[in-house]
């Protein structure tokens, strides 16, 4: 259960009602994450939009991205986190074998040098903030400086995700099977 309640769409603050009722309109779920944030509609409504333009039309190549944000779910052991992002990483065109190998992806076969680079660099800003000088130069080699902010953007994020997760026990949406 988790530690704060989750607010239904009637429960929540007009402007996240909104946002709620955009997204529905969209096709997309309300998740509980999202549910929790309504709490706070003043860092809840940026936090949605920030969300929102990681996922969409970024300039990291997607499959790139959700390797990122599983590794960070991973690192984190966020069991909520890591769970919703294996079917989107699929749909990326991650593929199963690189989602099992992640825990050893430095001595897989499963990652090609572009891979191997951003779970590199990814493994430093969530474990240690700082990035060593060839890590940083492995991404830059294939990513602008647009990406670099971007991935660097969406590392930060899902590592301050994964804990508001952990730390309000948020559980899982109903019908989103365990992962990892």
């Amino acid at each position: 259960m988790a530690r704060v309640s989750l607010l239904s769409n009637e429960q929540a603050p007009l402007e996240i009602r909104e946002m709620f009722q955009k997204m529905e309109a969209n096709g997309f779920r309300v998740i509980n994450l999202f549910r929790v944030m309504a709490h706070c509609p003043r860092v809840g409504r940026y936090f949605l939009r920030l969300g929102n333009s990681i996922l969409f039309k970024g300039a990291v190549p997607t499959n790139l991205r959700e390797l990122a944000i599983l590794r960070v779910g991973q690192i984190n052991q966020a069991l909520y986190e890591y769970s919703q992002h294996v079917p989107i990483a699929l749909r990326c065109g991650v593929r199963q074998e690189q989602i099992d190998a992640l825990p050893d992806w430095e001595t897989s076969r499963h990652f090609n040098e572009q891979e191997r680079a951003i779970l590199g660099y990814t493994d430093e800003v969530t474990k240690n903030i700082r990035v060593k000088d060839d890590t940083f130069a492995a991404v830059q080699s294939f990513l602008s400086e647009e990406g670099m902010v971007e991935l660097t953007t969406t590392i930060g994020y899902y590592g301050m995700v994964c804990r508001i997760l952990e730390a309000f026990q948020i559980e899982l949406d109903e019908g989103v099977p365990k992962k990892g």
